[in-house]
């Protein structure tokens, strides 16, 4: 009950700020998302052992998501001056042990965290709301049916060393609903995409949503930690309710800017 209580007000407060209130409302709520989910993502590090400065580090995540979404031809100074920094302040540390698995995970948030939340801006801003809420829709389905579909009829593991509860049936229930979502409410929200390709569209997003479910899965793993946080009762944190949103944005970015 807590589970369905808390995603029921996640995606109200979602889809309101989307659909109800001015565009720098949502834009201000992907950067809230984002900043909170750095937090996460740099506890699992610590946690993992690695250790790195956050601030360059969070600094360079949110001007990578800014550019994405609100200047994408500044994006490759962006990013190469966000390295920089980052591997600057890695160089003026004392400590040298481990010094290479800190700038990683330093530099690996701007492309973990940075591109796809950016990606997201960006599809808001360009295509509109529908088309943004059209991917909400279609994760929030896979998600759903791959819970339920592996509770009531899951029997093979689908990665049992990453994610032992996930399952291949869970993993098919997924992929079916997330085609059928999208093709569905995109037959009102992109109607100019043939039935064929919505259903395409909405299994690779699915896909690829799963695949960001199980690396996130990976990274709590090798940090020891059942959530990212425990801020969302019944679901964790903010890294464990978008982690599949973060594989789908940049892909469906593409998928948006190519059909367009």
């Amino acid at each position: 009950m807590t589970r369905l209580l808390s995603a029921a007000a996640l995606v109200s407060i979602i889809v309101g700020v989307i659909w109800f209130l001015p565009s720098a409302v949502t834009v201000v709520l992907a950067g809230v998302f984002l900043l909170l989910a750095f937090v996460e993502y740099a506890r699992l590090a610590r946690s993992a052992g690695v250790v790195f400065n956050a601030v360059p580090s969070g600094a360079a995540t949110v001007a990578t998501a800014a550019s994405v979404g609100l200047a994408p031809g500044a994006l490759p100074f962006v990013a190469m001056t966000g390295g920089l920094v980052i591997a600057l302040t890695a160089l003026a540390e004392k400590r040298r042990d481990g010094a290479l698995a800190a700038v990683g995970a330093a530099g690996f948030a701007l492309l973990y965290l940075g591109l796809p939340l950016g990606a997201l801006v960006a599809v808001f801003l360009e295509s509109g709301r529908e088309t943004l809420l059209l991917l909400l829709a279609t994760i929030a389905a896979s998600d759903t049916a791959q819970y339920y579909g592996g509770r009531t009829m899951g029997r093979r593991p689908l990665a049992p060393v990453v994610s032992p509860k996930k399952t291949v049936e869970g993993a098919l229930c997924g992929v079916v609903a997330g085609a059928g979502a999208f093709a569905v409410v995109g037959a009102w929200w992109m109607p100019a995409l043939p039935p064929a390709q919505r259903v395409a569209f909405g299994a690779t997003l699915a896909l690829v949503g799963i695949a960001g479910d199980l690396f996130e899965s990976h990274l709590k793993r090798a940090s020891g930690l059942k959530d990212a946080s425990g801020l969302i009762p019944g679901h964790g944190g903010v890294l464990d309710r978008i982690d599949a949103m973060l594989f789908a944005a940049p892909v469906y970015y593409g998928l948006v800017m190519g059909a367009g």
